[in-house]
């Protein structure tokens, strides 16, 4: 019997470390771990941050809804990204707006994606609804693109890619949390030019920006983990799929353990402390290998175990030179094995998908991972 999301939020609240780094797979439930630590950590649907200040800051899938597109559906030009009013976001975009924040976003964003596609921020303007009211538009509450040409030609509004789109929202938060932390370094709280974050203790960052290729990934853990270290009084929360990011988290910040987040199959989930320095304490090519080989020992394999095998051969196929993952399958079964895992791991035919597989598809795995770990040097404990 494993622990609900509360009770490892409430673990991680109450954690001494500056720095906490959770590994999982995607599908596991990051995202609702965060959702469940900043209900814990404050409590309301929608914090008022008049009367409470704002007591932890989170980036992931919710942050990335708060971003929507007007797509101009009528004259297909005028296309923006809206950001959804409430009380947290008019309160970051005045920050944003007072701090001067567009340019540090728009050279973040331009760095990361490409320098010729440019954001705008709106000023404030009235406009009317369908009913000829009279509304007033808050300034940085929409963006704008253009792609700025060489021949100082530019096309505005168009509408940037799904990848783009993540990697602009990224670097407003990633603006906001470097100011924020420059606000709060400052140790006489009257001499901030915002009281709103003066309550600040927690900030979770789930998975910023899984577009990004390996070095802008490498640059962006190097950067977080600055503000980090450079941080008073802040502790942090940052959970990943992504296992470059999370060995770049590791040693930039030094850490002494990790986690790794899993969920069992009467739908709890464990915590495991992971020791060691980033290799020891964590390799996703031995985290594969041990993930398979719990899941035979409680005879709990399901299809994905199938995809988890498939991507360790394709790992240990490409650590050691083979050209085709296949080529590790046992020799005399090798077209009926690669058709077996190829099947399960891939299917596309939605009337032959079984949640629980058959005793030989289980008896499959085992071998193979068996016959994996005896013949491509794998080290096992005497």
């Amino acid at each position: 019997m494993g622990q609900t999301l509360i009770q490892i939020s409430e673990t991680l609240r109450d954690a001494a470390d500056k720095a906490q780094l959770i590994y999982a797979f995607n599908g596991v439930g990051k995202t609702r771990l965060s959702r469940e630590f900043r209900l814990l950590v404050a409590p309301k649907d929608t914090e008022d941050e008049d009367e409470t200040g704002i007591k932890v800051l989170y980036y992931n899938a919710f942050t990335e809804d708060l971003f929507y597109w007007d797509n101009d559906l009528d004259a297909d030009v005028n296309r923006k990204l809206l950001i959804r009013p409430n009380g947290f976001t008019n309160m970051v975009l005045e920050f944003l707006k007072d701090q001067g924040l567009d340019g540090n976003i728009i050279s973040n964003f331009q760095h990361f994606t490409n320098d010729k596609v440019t954001p705008r921020f709106n000023e404030e303007y009235t406009t009317k609804d369908e009913n000829d009211r009279v509304l007033t538009v808050k300034a940085y509450s929409e963006i704008t693109f253009s792609v700025e040409g060489g021949n100082q030609e530019s096309i505005p509004n168009i509408k940037i890619s799904k990848a783009e789109e993540s990697n602009f929202i990224w670097c407003v938060f990633y603006s906001l949390l470097e100011q924020v932390v420059e606000q709060l370094n400052n140790p006489e709280p009257e001499n901030r030019s915002t009281d709103k974050f003066n309550d600040l203790k927690y900030v979770f960052i789930d998975d910023p920006v899984s577009s990004l290729d390996d070095n802008h990934l490498i640059e962006l853990a190097v950067n977080l983990a600055l503000i980090i270290k450079k941080s008073i009084g802040l502790k942090f929360i940052i959970s990943t799929h992504s296992p470059l990011f999370y060995n770049v988290l590791y040693n930039e910040l030094g850490l002494k353990a990790g986690y790794i987040l899993n969920k069992l199959n009467d739908g709890t989930f464990d915590l495991k402390e992971k020791k060691g320095d980033s290799n020891k304490s964590f390799s996703y090519h031995l985290f594969l290998k041990q993930t398979i080989q719990e899941a035979i020992d409680s005879n709990a394999i399901q299809k994905y175990h199938f995809t988890l095998l498939r991507n360790l051969y394709e790992k240990t196929a490409n650590f050691l030179g083979y050209p085709r993952w296949s080529e590790l399958l046992p020799d005399d079964k090798q077209t009926y094995y690669n058709r077996v895992i190829q099947f399960t791991s891939h299917s596309t035919l939605s009337n032959e998908v079984v949640a629980e597989p058959t005793e030989p598809e289980k008896q499959t795995v085992a071998l193979l991972l068996k016959h994996l770990t005896d013949n491509f040097n794998y080290w096992k404990e005497v």
